[in-house]
Formats: structure tokens, C-alpha cells, sequence
């Protein structure tokens, strides 16, 4: 029997709505579900495509055990068992600090993964948490805890009303205006507002296909995008273009950036940055002078060692130029679930590394710090690590040492769809449930929407058997190890008490899941049009629901700093800057002379969906992209064999000659060379792409943001 259900994809923020037509609980079609009201319009193959992942051949449908060098399919109560007494062992001889977490992204789209997940983690008391935030946004967590005083404050684009666009760092030609904030067909948006006479100016070393539609393109050098905006404020502030009335009535700290920018020199930030100054100075008063205009940051300004202070900086220039929360600019919406007075409810323990003494970041710690806090002995070493359905060994810098580490685990677990490159050592792989297979209400990120709005993704198909949905893998745990979830006495024996009841009326919905905290969400969300919406509505909304109309007016309501200003220079980033003024401007070693990039590709998302092949048939990750003037001096032509090396790592990959990107920059693309192993029949793995983060030394950090030089690392180029 065929039938349709209409959710919504879960690779990314954008939620595109989608029809998935189903026969016998096999995907037979995912498309777009244009009866969507707002967010059809960005579907792409990743969502297309999201039926192979269900049936990868080489999925894990049950518990699987390490024996010896292969795996043994168990049942779930001894998976169970076995973990939650080997967790006990290493806490009772060491401290809970010793067991260990690290999350990707998928946890992040589901509704309940990391509510329980987190729960769990602070039932078994340990601060040893480690996310994927550290590779792309941290900056932008930090940035918006020190100006705004909460680490979810995004604002969102008004594209539809902006008159001058200044894009910092990403490429929304290509991630469709996607990452803590979401604007449904941003881009062709943008393009139409470029059409009625707006202004786009692109922030990019790589000509990328953004900065090929705009009307300015800054090939900036790597790295360098914070000068170039410390820069666009000095002009600002010297020349009085800022804006009188948001200055005096809406900040807290003018002056300290009045004589930060005094004391910063014109000519010596457009040599950093490698801009010609008239150029930079044309720039900055034609966004000052705007109408209505909004810089936007995006992760490649966030993936390198100054990401941060230009994350920060692409900020003052919204505030100080009197763009937030005004049509055409950036503002706050509060959407249906306040997730900012949320978040601060969840009062977490402050907690600094043991080894490098640096304190978390949105409550995890550096993923750089992992393999030192694996292999370094001492009280908190850890010693048990769970993988929650991410790919470190890929995703962060240096993988090789942190494969290494993983090695040395007395206990590994991942959880996952297939056996990825980090889970190599596991000695248990944990099936976890696609976003086809579950339901899911994503209201902790309905504030990241650039309009209210509201869509309940049902489940398509079931899932296996033998897999489970994370929440319930961490609620076994818990109750196994005798450790009360989120810290709550009486709220393991209330599960189990509903479990049974379950069992006993054989009524299902009896039995506690994350279906009641969606209903309580519901019940307790944000009026709208004078009354709340309840659980009925919702579920008459099977395509989505735009609860209304887009509202100016609630930012400063959202400001959680103590005066309810926006502080515009943080004393640890005005302390920043006055070190990376103290440096001479950035010159590549003898050795290494040129920066490592990176670049976004429409059908790729990080390391999550680079190991299907029918998502990227011709292969990609494999290339290596050189300026041609760069490729001449080292005798290399277009489909050359090259090896790209730095003091940590090498790889080899085929020359692509381009003039895409600036000279003295090479790209590579990020995410790829993860090899999906078959714990169940044995096969040789398969590979797609190599790892260019190999390259990459975890050593040195943004040191507020505690991110690698994902994207300002150096490297040499030799033809093999």
C-alpha cells in the first residue's frame, strides 16, 4: 500500500518541507512539499536523497559487539548491561570526569537527542563533553554571551528590506542563507532585492559563486576578515557615520571602541588584510550610508584563530550603524518557545579543562583537548568515551592523533547508522534512528527562523527493529547504572513505573517519551494573536505552519546582559585585538607558503552525508584548487597528482587549476575521507575523498573561541 507523509528534512536548519511517498514502510520519493508555507523552497539532494541512508547497506540494525578484530550482533539489555557496568568501573576508580562525550551535528537535529543526552551527562556527573561547536561556531557563541548575554541570541536577516548586503565569509549562492538563523530562499531573495537596485558585496578569498553574482567582491586574505572590519569601524567612527541614537541609547562600552579604533592605523590594517584602503574606506561609508543594510558572518569567518573578534566586529557594525532589529537589517525572532529564557533555566557548573585550564564553551569543551585528555594520566584521564552520532577523527584537526587516542579507550561506544571513521576502536556500535523514522518538534531553534513558525516533522517509516532512538539509549543507561537522569531523584523510577504500565494495559502512549515535553511545549508557547496555539492546530498544520507576521520590537526585550544594552566591546576582545595589532601583518612560512581554505558545496554537509555515494557520483573531495599563477611556479598542471603537506600531515589529491581562488591560497574541501567499514559482513571499507583536516595542528586555538586554524592553517604543494 502507498502513502504520502509530509515532515521535514533534518540535515540542516533550513527544515525544508518535504513529500515522502512511501509503500510497504520503504521510501520510494522524497520531494519538496510545495503546500509548505515557508520552507519548501531550499530543497536539495541532501533531503532527496535521505531514503539511502535509511537503506545504507551497510547500516547497523542491532547492537554490536567488539570480539577481537570483527563484531557479534548482541541484544539490547546486553549492550546495555555491559556499558553501564564498565562506565561504573571507570567512575568508582577514577572520578566521573573519566567518561566522556562527543556530539555532531545530527544530535543537534533532533528534538530530543541532546535534551537526554545532557540529562544523562549530568546524572553520571561528568564535565568531559565535547561537541562539534569547536570546529564552526563557537565564535558566534561567544560573541553573542558577551554582547547580548545569551548564547542563543542570533539575530535573523530582513533580506527583503535591505538595501546594502555585506557578506562576510559564506556562500548562501550555495548554503542557502543556512546556519544559526535560517531565511527560507535567502539567496534568490537577495538577488531580487540586488535586482531593484540593493547593493552585494561579497567577503571571500575564493571567488566563490556568490561573489560571482555580486556587485563587489573583497578577496580578502584568510584569517584577515577582522581587519578588514576593524577597519570599516574606524572609518565609521572617525568620519561620525554611526548611527546617534542607537549609540547613546542602545550600547554599553562606546568609548572603549572609540579608542580601540584611535589607536588601530588604517594603512597597517588594509596591508593585514591585503585590500587596497580607498577601497575599504568606499565600502564602509556606502554601508553606513545605506538606507537599510546587514553584514552577515558565517563559518568562514568562525574556522580560524581570529574568528571570534571578527565575529564580534561584523556585529558592532550592525549595531553601531543602527541596523538591529529595523527593517532591512537584523533582528530577533522570538518565535514560538523563548529558547533564550530556556537556556537559562539549565544552570551548568562552570568547569575548566585539567591540562590547558580553559574553561567550556556552550557547555563542551575544545574537541582539540581530546586527545591529551585521553592519553595524559591523572585524576579525571578519561578513559570511556561515547561517540553521539558524530565523526571527530574527519570533522576536527589532526584526526590521526585522535584516532590514536581513541585507541587507547577501555571503552568506545558509537552511536550511529554505519561505522564511520572515528568509531574504528568501538567496542560497541549502537544503532540509531534516522530523522525518517522518528518524530520530531524542533522548538529550541523556532527563534533561528526568519518568521514565526511552527512544523511537527512527522516519522515516514519505522525504523528496524533493532535500532533506537538516542534519548532512549541514554535513559537505559542512567537507569542502569543507578544514576538519576538530569540529576532528578524519582524521575528513573517514574519512567520505569510508566514503562510497566505500558506493558501491563498495552497502551504505548502510557510509557514516557519525548512526545510529552512536545505537548508541554505546545501548551506553554508563546501567545499569538492573543491566545496560545494548542496540540490540535498543530496537527491540523501537516505542511507546516507560519503563526504570523514577521515583528520588529522584541530585541531589546531578548537582551539577557545585566542593563539591557548591547555591550560592544567586550574587555577580552578589545584585549584580543591589541595582540593581533602587536603582531607584524601575516607572512606564510618558507616552507609553507600557502593557506589552507575551504568551500561549501550545495549536496555536502560536513563529514554527515559525504559517504553516500549516490549523493556525490562524481567523487568529490579529491581535488585540490590553485591559483594558475601558483601552479606555474610549481610546474603543476590541471589533473596533476599532488601532495599537500604540512608539519602535522599529508595527503594526496589531484590538481584543479583555477583562478577561484586569491594566489597564495589553496582549497581543499572539508568533511571528506571517512571510511564506512561493514562490522557486519566484513568487506573492505569504503572511502570517499581524503581528510584534509589531517593537515591541520590542533595545537594552536582562537583562544576565545577555543577553535583550530580549520582554515588558516599552512601548507606546502609538490607534485607527486
Amino acid at each position: 500500500m502507498t502513502r504520502t507523509v509530509h515532515t521535514f528534512c533534518r540535515y540542516c536548519l533550513a527544515s525544508c518541507g518535504v513529500e515522502v511517498t512511501v509503500e510497504d514502510n520503504r521510501v520510494v520519493k522524497i520531494s519538496a512539499d510545495k503546500q509548505n508555507p515557508h520552507s519548501w523552497r531550499d530543497f536539495c539532494a541532501k533531503g532527496r536523497t535521505a531514503g539511502q541512508l535509511v537503506e545504507h547497506p551497510r547500516r547497523i540494525v542491532a547492537p554490536m559487539r567488539r570480539v577481537g578484530d570483527t563484531y557479534v550482533e548482541a541484544t539490547w539489555d546486553e549492550a546495555i548491561a555491559d556499558i553501564a557496568a564498565r562506565m561504573n568501573e571507570v567512575i568508582d576508580a577514577d572520578t566521573p570526569d573519566a567518561v566522556g562525550l562527543y556530539y555532531g551535528n545530527p544530535a543537534g537535529f533532533s528534538s530530543s537527542n541532546i535534551i537526554f543526552m545532557n540529562g544523562w551527562l549530568d546524572a553520571i556527573g561528568t564535565h568531559s563533553r565535547y561537541s562539534v561547536g569547536s570546529i564552526d561556531q563557537n565564535a558566534m557563541h561567544v560573541v553573542a554571551a558577551a554582547m547580548y548575554g545569551s548564547i542563543l541570541m542570533a539575530p535573523v536577516s530582513d533580506v527583503d528590506n535591505c538595501d546594502y548586503f555585506l557578506l562576510v565569509g559564506t556562500n548562501p549562492a550555495v548554503s542557502a542563507w543556512n546556519w544559526l538563523e535560517t531565511v527560507p530562499g535567502g539567496w534568490r531573495r537577495a538577488l531580487a532585492r540586488q535586482a531593484q537596485g540593493a547593493t552585494i558585496v561579497v567577503v571571500d578569498p575564493l571567488r566563490t559563486e556568490s561573489a560571482a553574482k555580486a556587485d563587489v567582491h573583497l578577496a580578502v586574505r584568510p584569517a584577515q576578515d577582522w581587519a578588514l572590519l576593524l577597519a570599516m569601524v574606524k572609518v565609521i567612527l572617525d568620519e561620525g557615520l554611526e548611527h546617534v541614537q542607537d549609540c547613546n541609547e542602545l550600547t554599553h562600552g562606546l568609548q572603549s571602541l572609540r579608542e580601540l579604533v584611535a589607536d588601530s592605523d588604517l594603512d597597517d590594517l588594509a596591508r593585514r588584510c591585503d585590500l587596497d584602503r580607498p577601497r575599504i574606506e568606499t565600502v564602509a561609508r556606502d554601508f553606513a550610508n545605506a538606507r537599510a543594510a546587514m553584514v552577515v558572518t558565517r563559518t568562514g569567518v568562525s574556522m580560524h584563530l581570529t574568528g571570534t573578534v571578527a565575529e564580534w566586529l561584523g556585529h558592532v557594525l550592525n549595531v553601531i550603524t543602527g541596523r538591529m532589529d529595523r527593517p532591512g537589517g537584523r533582528r530577533y525572532e522570538p518565535g514560538y518557545l523563548d529558547a533564550i529564557r530556556m537556556s537559562g533555566m539549565a544552570k551548568a557548573s562552570p568547569h575548566r579543562n585539567r591540562l590547558s585550564g580553559r574553561t567550556m564553551v556552550a557547555g563542551a569543551h575544545a574537541l582539540s583537548e581530546l586527545p591529551d585528555e585521553i592519553t595524559t594520566p591523572g585524576s579525571g584521564q578519561i578513559r570511556a568515551m561515547v561517540i553521539n552520532c558524530g565523526n571527530p577523527v574527519v570533522s576536527g584537526p589532526d584526526g590521526a592523533r585522535l584516532d590514536k587516542a581513541l585507541a587507547q579507550l577501555d571503552l568506545l561506544v558509537a552511536i550511529d547508522f554505519v561505522q564511520r571513521e572515528s568509531h574504528r576502536h568501538a567496542h560497541w556500535l549502537l544503532p540509531a534512528v534516522h530523522w525518517l523514522e522518528r518524530d520530531d518538534l524542533l522548538a529550541f531553534t523556532s527563534n533561528m527562523h526568519d518568521e514565526p513558525y511552527l512544523h511537527y516533522g512527522a516519522r515516514a517509516v519505522d525504523p528496524p527493529p533493532g535500532a533506537r532512538q538516542e534519548w532512549r539509549i541514554f535513559v537505559d543507561l542512567a537507569i542502569a547504572m543507578g544514576k538519576p537522569m538530569f540529576r532528578a531523584k524519582g524521575l528513573n523510577g517514574f519512567i520505569a513505573a510508566t514503562r510497566r504500565a505500558a506493558q501491563l494495559t498495552r497502551r504505548p502512549g502510557l510509557e514516557f517519551n519525548p512526545h510529552w515535553i512536545d505537548r508541554m511545549i505546545v501548551a506553554t508557547s508563546r501567545k499569538f494573536n492573543g491566545r496560545r496555539i494548542s496540540w490540535r492546530e498543530v496537527m491540523a498544520h501537516p505542511h507546516g505552519w507560519v503563526l504570523g507576521p514577521r515583528e520588529f520590537g522584541h530585541f531589546r526585550d531578548a537582551l539577557r546582559t545585566p542593563d539591557k544594552k548591547v555591550h560592544v566591546a567586550p574587555p577580552e576582545f578589545v584585549a584580543r585585538v591589541g595582540e593581533l595589532l602587536a603582531e607584524p601583518a601575516p607572512c606564510p612560512p618558507a616552507d609553507f607558503p600557502f593557506l589552507l581554505a575551504n568551500r561549501r558545496h550545495r549536496h555536502s554537509m560536513n563529514s554527515w552525508l559525504n559517504d553516500l555515494p549516490g549523493l556525490h557520483p562524481s567523487g568529490k573531495g579529491t581535488e585540490v584548487v590553485i591559483h594558475p599563477d601558483d601552479a606555474a611556479k610549481l610546474c603543476i598542471s590541471d589533473g596533476d597528482r599532488v601532495k599537500v603537506h604540512s608539519p602535522v600531515g599529508a595527503v594526496e589529491l589531484t590538481a584543479t587549476i583555477s583562478d577561484q581562488p586569491r594566489r597564495g591560497v589553496v582549497v581543499i574541501d572539508h568533511g571528506w575521507g571517512s571510511r564506512v567499514f561493514d562490522p557486519r559482513g566484513g568487506s573492505a571499507p569504503e572511502c570517499f575523498g581524503v581528510n584534509r583536516n589531517l593537515l591541520v595542528d590542533a595545537g594552536p586555538v582562537d583562544p576565545l573561541s577555543q577553535t583550530a586554524a580549520l582554515n588558516s592553517s599552512y601548507v606546502a604543494v609538490a607534485r607527486v
